[in-house]
């Protein structure tokens, strides 16, 4: 499945969850399917989205937050998982847009191109709800639950414009949709 795909099927099965995208390509897609106040895209901090998701997850424990990150952003801030497994907050899931590659800066391979799996690496760190999916039919009612999904999904980038809304604006429209 494409990666644009997979963002639509998960902003579509969202409902009213608040949404933290990976930098780059992911959150210029996700803006171009889905675009909402309660979406935080992310425009720098690369590998931080999962972190940023899972402070909001545990301060606001009666709000269902999604991480959609990329295998390269996880790789940098692996740790994370580890944390995501000791706090296990049941209003998180991180899913992991799996391509094999760092795709907004040229599409270098990362480490699971080969023999990094990192579903297998969020169960050593802790984490019990762990998921793979490679078809976009089983990918919506993984959005339902909580813990870390890991989606394969085809190597490029959507043809689609660049956020045209300033990191303030994203901040503050994010911030009013849950206060």
């Amino acid at each position: 499945m494409k990666r644009i795909e997979a963002i639509e099927a998960i902003a579509k099965a969202a409902g009213d969850a608040l949404i933290v995208c990976n930098l780059g390509f992911p959150s210029r897609e996700l803006y171009a399917v889905a675009d909402r106040p309660k979406n935080f895209y992310m425009l720098g901090s690369m590998g931080m989205a999962s972190s940023i998701g899972l402070g909001l997850a545990l301060s606001l424990p009666s709000r269902k937050v999604i991480v959609l990150d990329g295998d390269g952003s996880v790789l940098m801030n692996l740790g994370s998982l580890a944390t995501i497994a000791n706090r296990a907050p049941e209003n998180y899931l991180l899913v992991i847009l799996d391509n094999s590659c760092y795709g907004s800066t040229g599409s270098q391979p990362t480490c699971t191109s080969m023999e990094t799996n990192l579903a297998k690496i969020a169960r050593a760190c802790g984490v019990l709800k762990v998921k793979t999916v490679d078809r976009l039919e089983d990918l919506t009612n993984s959005v339902a639950g909580h813990g870390v999904v890991v989606v394969k999904v085809e190597l490029g980038n959507a043809d689609v414009q660049i956020i045209d809304i300033s990191p303030e604006q994203i901040l503050a429209r994010f911030r009013q949709s849950f206060l």
